[in-house]
């Protein structure tokens, strides 16, 4: 039968994905028609600080997207979306900074970025094996108590996996974050109220994250429960 519960719960978090998601679209619409006061781009604003942080081995790059902006350790490249990259606006210098923040973070051996970075692989492994048996076996897996259970201990093993990376990549998002702010500011990037809106604007993003996880321990936490009542009954 139709899980109606895992139905809920995929909803609820799906939409309060969608409403952070249309803010954070707003608020960095918002932002990026404030002009920089330090007159300087993303890719400027990136290469600073890599330069004020010692770190001459990670290049700068241009790609596709909008907000797709993301550091990839494994090749070392700071990649911005255009806006990001060319934008002279207190969205784009914040952008740029927190990407750097991240590359910081690989460059000090920071822990959670680390713990983060190996378990990749192994959430990779498990949300294709999730998704997978999600639509192959999920309809006939709770046709009988047997085979719900095994099929129930496979999913909070593979959510587990899901859920940790999740977690983990909270602190990673919000010390990156902090970095980037603690730096725009030291080195006079933003002013006073450039700052504020710099800190507003990556504090949605940060928002992205949190409802990721909470959806992500909502479920794990869903999988537990009817494994236990399964057993109970």
């Amino acid at each position: 039968m139709i899980d109606f519960g895992l139905i809920v719960i995929s909803l609820i978090f799906m939409g309060l994905g969608l409403l952070i998601s249309s803010r954070l679209k707003n608020k960095f619409k918002k932002y990026s028609q404030e002009p920089l006061s330090s007159g300087l781009s993303g890719k400027e604003v990136a290469e600073k600080m890599l330069r004020e942080n010692g770190i001459y081995d990670v290049k700068i790059q241009s790609v596709e997207g909008s907000l797709s902006d993301h550091y990839n350790p494994l090749t070392k490249t700071i990649n911005l979306s255009h806006d990001v990259h060319t934008g002279r606006n207190v969205a784009a210098a914040a952008v740029a900074a927190h990407e750097c923040g991240h590359a910081v973070q690989h460059h000090t051996a920071y822990a959670w970025l680390t713990m983060r970075s190996k378990l990749v692989p192994v959430v990779q492994v498990a949300s294709n094996a999730m998704s997978f048996l999600t639509l192959g076996l999920a309809f006939i897996a709770y046709g009988s108590r047997g085979m719900a259970n095994s099929m129930l201990l496979i999913f909070i093993v593979l959510q587990s996996a899901i859920t940790i990376f999740s977690l983990i990549t909270l602190p990673v998002e919000i010390d990156a974050s902090r970095r980037a702010l603690v730096w725009l500011n030291n080195s006079r990037i933003t002013s006073s109220y450039e700052h504020e809106d710099a800190k507003d604007a990556l504090k949605w993003a940060a928002y992205t994250y949190v409802v990721s996880a909470l959806g992500s321990v909502a479920t794990l936490l869903y999988y537990i429960w009817r494994y236990t009542s399964n057993n109970r009954d």
